[in-house]
């Protein structure tokens, strides 16, 4: 019978193989943390700052950049730390730490998008009823329900990976992530892996799903409409269309490569792969939706 343990930290592999390339790494993550700093915090303030942006649609904006900057801050000064050190352990609490961080931050953002497409449902397929189905306390009501739902699955789903005994400590990847350390346990993973599969589907493919049928309804209300009318539509669908894709993109990425052996790939595909999930999204939503939205941009340059 193995041994049971508790190791007191875990080793992230993957920084190995990056070489001489640590420190040109080092100094783009930085900057990529600033700007996503700096980008959704202009997206931020510049809405809470313009009574003309109190709107659903905006606040919906709003809760995607808080997510962006919650993400960012629970992985990048982590990650940037690793990149500048020749050591990369991390604590078991620092770990779990970063899961919790990272896998919130996932579900918040899928969530949300999922709100947001409910939104532009209402807006498209039912306007005359928009503003009394979809006011401002009732969207503050959606995205904290949002934010409430990834919280309290995936507390469960940590706190049941956290009181595994594990009789190894690598962890192949430049971040934790809960599969990862699930695969290090010395007895039976049934129940990780049943609620993990549940949890998958509960905060990703119901949402896809969602997405995907209002997208469905949108589409057939638009149809035998004016041209006039379908560039509306797309005008005011087409940043969160955009988000959608990116997110969707990102996350099946992440999911595919924590079920794939990585010491079979190339190094640096594997580590862009990973990465892609936490750094992507945050950088192009504001860009999407900064650039994309007259009056957000508006008062954007205003403001500046």
């Amino acid at each position: 019978m193995p041994n049971l343990t508790l190791p007191p930290y875990f080793t992230l592999t993957m920084f190995i193989n990056i070489g001489p390339y640590r420190y040109p790494a080092l100094a783009a993550c930085l900057l990529l943390y600033v700007f996503i700093v700096c980008a959704n915090w202009a997206v931020l303030v510049t809405i809470c700052r313009e009574k003309t942006l109190h709107e659903p649609m905006y606040i919906f904006v709003a809760s995607l950049s808080i997510n962006a900057l919650y993400g960012s801050t629970g992985f990048f000064p982590r990650f940037l730390l690793d990149l500048a050190s020749d050591v990369h352990l991390i604590s078991r609490v620092a770990c779990y730490a970063q899961i919790y961080f990272i896998y919130t931050y996932g579900g918040n953002e899928m969530t949300t998008l999922c709100v947001m497409a409910y939104d532009r449902y209402l807006a498209v397929c039912h306007p005359l009823h928009y503003h009394t189905r979809m006011t401002v306390k009732k969207a503050l009501r959606m995205v904290g329900l949002a934010w409430l739902i990834p919280v309290f699955i995936l507390t469960t789903v940590i706190y049941l990976s956290a009181t595994l005994p594990l009789c190894g400590n690598e962890i192949h990847k430049v971040f934790c992530a809960n599969w990862n350390v699930v695969e290090l346990s010395c007895v039976s993973t049934m129940v990780n892996n049943v609620v993990g599969m549940l949890v998958t589907i509960c905060t990703i493919f119901l949402p896809l799903a969602f997405v995907l049928y209002t997208y469905t309804r949108i589409i057939s209300m638009t149809w035998r409409r004016s041209a006039k009318f379908k560039g509306r539509v797309f005008h005011s669908c087409l940043p969160h269309m955009i988000s959608f894709v990116i997110f969707s993109i990102a996350i099946f990425c992440d999911i595919a490569l924590s079920r794939y052996n990585v010491e079979e790939m190339n190094s640096f595909l594997a580590i862009i792969l990973s990465l892609e999930f936490v750094m992507i999204p945050p950088v192009l939503n504001p860009l999407v939706y900064g650039m994309k939205l007259s009056d957000i941009r508006r008062h954007i340059f205003k403001m500046l």
